[in-house]
């Protein structure tokens, strides 16, 4: 496995290969992260993982420069399971001025959930994620693939969007979400949490399928009984010392919401002691 840190390196590295296939990351990876890498290998002839905390999807209120920053114990695991290159730039080499043109996601998805309580955040992503595109894609003369986790339900469906809008011969790959043995979603967050709040995580993740439960009973009385629902889901795990930002269901196909009969989604951002977890479910 070869470790480059530059742009001309990264370049240099990929251009024998034809089908480049990318697994975006911010390090501090664990086992779901390292699925990605599994379904990323067999998609092209040179898998790609890069590792970049990117301050631009970061609020100033939140964790950019605490973040976890595990590069050698990365390296470490990507190597155990096959990955061939690791793209690990400083802030200066993605970043070497001022980022004035960025790419900025419709509000109509970029805005609600996760954009609603994290403003900017998609337009953060967008922005980086292009930039690694360029990055990795440039020269690819073959299929191009991106791998990225069905955890950040919300991101993915931005992602896929941008890549639609803007005709990128890139196709996006949806990886499965990880858990813990007791249900709880893998995030490089979940180190954050003490061992009580670890044994009181899994919480959230229960109260998702309760709620999805409880939506697809509503049947046709959906839109009419959702709100209280949602509401009385919220509180429940308000109740358990929970700071619930949405537990909400939505129609999978642009997470607005739902009438009788539509596929759906049910997703949730919630704050623990210090730590934000998300999760979601298709129903």
């Amino acid at each position: 496995m070869k470790i480059v840190h530059t742009l001309d390196d990264l370049r240099a590295t990929l251009r024998p290969f034809d089908s480049p296939s990318l697994v975006p990351t911010m390090g501090n990876l664990h086992a779901g992260h390292l699925d990605l890498v599994r379904t990323a290998k067999p998609l092209g002839d040179v898998t790609v993982a890069s590792i970049f905390v990117n301050r631009l999807q970061f609020a100033p209120h939140e964790d950019f420069d605490t973040y976890p920053r595990t590069l050698q114990a990365d390296c470490d695991k990507l190597a155990a399971v096959g990955c061939d290159v690791v793209f690990a730039p400083s802030e200066k080499e993605m970043y070497p001025e001022p980022q004035g043109f960025k790419v900025q996601p419709p509000t109509g998805l970029a805005d609600i959930l996760e954009g609603h309580f994290r403003p900017g955040f998609f337009t953060g992503v967008c922005t980086v994620v292009m930039k690694l595109f360029h990055s990795v894609f440039s020269e690819a003369k073959g299929p191009r693939h991106a791998v990225f986790g069905q955890k950040d339900y919300q991101q993915q469906m931005v992602i896929r969007r941008m890549v639609k809008q803007f005709v990128l011969p890139i196709t996006i790959v949806s990886g499965d979400t990880q858990r813990a043995p007791d249900g709880l979603a893998l995030s490089s967050r979940n180190g954050y949490l003490s061992e009580s709040e670890r044994a009181e995580a899994v919480q959230l993740s229960l109260a998702l399928r309760s709620l999805g439960r409880d939506a697809m009973a509503a049947a046709d009385g959906l839109a009419r009984h959702l709100p209280a629902l949602e509401a009385r889901a919220m509180a429940d795990l308000a109740a358990r010392g929970w700071q619930p930002d949405y537990l909400t269901v939505r129609r999978r196909v642009d997470l607005q919401a739902p009438q009788a009969g539509d596929p759906l989604v049910v997703l949730g951002a919630a704050r623990l002691g210090k730590t934000r977890l998300i999760d979601n479910f298709e129903v």
